[in-house]
């Protein structure tokens, strides 16, 4: 007798157990949680850093990475070099990247 006592409270306190898991007991009646949205993370521009050129070849530091012409660097495509800035593109998109800031000032 004692011990389907035992038993039954046993199965109440596990069954128990799962029901409080399964929903907040504070929340009001017919509640649901909002649907979690998810956004995308956008990579950041690059920076700019150098350009070196030898001859005809010409090489960009990007993000202290090098990269040449139709090279990649965090979801950026390099497609243009020129001495003083470059373009890159991602998703359709143009960005120019200065070299150096136009305004420099001189004390």
């Amino acid at each position: 007798m004692v011990k389907s006592v035992l038993m039954a409270l046993t199965m109440l306190v596990v069954m128990a157990g799962y029901a409080n898991a399964s929903q907040d007991p504070t929340a009001p009646l017919g509640w649901q949680a909002p649907a979690k949205k998810y956004t995308t993370k956008k990579a950041r521009l690059p920076d700019l850093q150098g350009i070196v050129c030898v001859e005809r070849a010409c090489t960009v530091i990007l993000n202290n990475v090098p990269v040449e012409l139709g090279g990649r660097v965090s979801g950026y495509t390099l497609t243009e070099i020129k001495d003083d800035y470059v373009t890159v593109t991602r998703g359709g998109k143009q960005w120019r990247l200065v070299l150096f800031a136009d305004e420099v000032k001189t004390y």
